[in-house]
């Protein structure tokens, strides 16, 4: 469960480069709308409103609801993720930075340190694969034998099992009470909030001309996010093709 700080690159840090411009004498304060209230969204919109911007945060049913991917009690959060995804794996490092600084910063308990454990098969190209790539992001790991796992973890069954890469500083999150903390957080900076069910506006000459709220209002901003996690291409339609949501 990712706490984000990608904005470099985005819409959004076009906006944040436009603090502090000075027009006629005054500063301008670029404004967003952020729809979804997930971890993606959520984390945008804090670190938005922290930037100085005016920032609204829309989302259907409410950060950490029960058809959301980061609903639910808790959700893994570790650094083994293969061959080709170091940018995933930095990701990870960065976010389980974050949330461990905003715990302090909120006095609140969110993330817990188990360990993780993955266990590889007769084909273990994705584990070894994803060894260089941990040593690289300088994350913590372990290779362990299976006779060694099972010293260790004698409550698991480990037949069938060739090895195990063990993150020892991974662990898991409270996934909706994460969500909600974020949003109390961003209230807390002054950002606005609103449970509504949103579509993008049309688009003229290459800028949305805001966004529909199903009660017919329309909301604009100077900057659109959408953090949409399986509704993405089901809002964009042209995104379906590439995106297939599991459940």
């Amino acid at each position: 469960m990712f706490a984000p700080h990608f904005l470099k690159g985005s819409a959004a840090a076009t906006a944040a480069s436009l603090i502090g411009s000075p027009v006629i004498g005054r500063t301008v304060r670029a404004s967003v709308i952020v729809v979804g209230a997930g971890a993606f969204g959520g984390w945008s919109a804090l670190q938005l409103q922290r930037k100085g911007m005016k920032v609204t945060l829309l989302d259907a049913w409410g950060p950490g609801n029960s058809r959301a991917s980061s609903g639910g009690e808790t959700r893994t959060i570790r650094a083994t993720y293969g061959p080709a995804h170091l940018l995933y794996t930095q990701m990870v490092t960065r976010a389980l930075q974050l949330w461990q600084e905003n715990e302090r910063r909120w006095n609140l308990k969110l993330f817990f340190r188990s360990g993780a454990l993955r266990m590889a098969g007769e084909d273990d190209s994705y584990e070894r694969a994803a060894l260089p790539v941990l040593q690289k992001a300088g994350v913590r790991y372990e290779k362990l034998s299976t006779p060694e796992c099972a010293k260790r973890w004698p409550q698991i069954n480990f037949e069938g099992a060739s090895w195990s890469v063990y993150e020892p500083d991974s662990g898991f999150l409270a996934a909706r009470r994460g969500c909600e903390a974020v949003l109390n957080a961003f209230l807390k900076q002054g950002g606005k909030y609103r449970q509504a069910q949103a579509t993008p506006g049309p688009i003229v000459a290459n800028r949305m001309q805001g966004i529909n709220a199903r009660s017919g209002e329309v909301l604009s901003a100077d900057y659109y996010v959408f953090a949409l996690g399986p509704w993405l291409g089901k809002v964009f339609p042209f995104l379906a093709p590439i995106i297939t949501p599991t459940r």
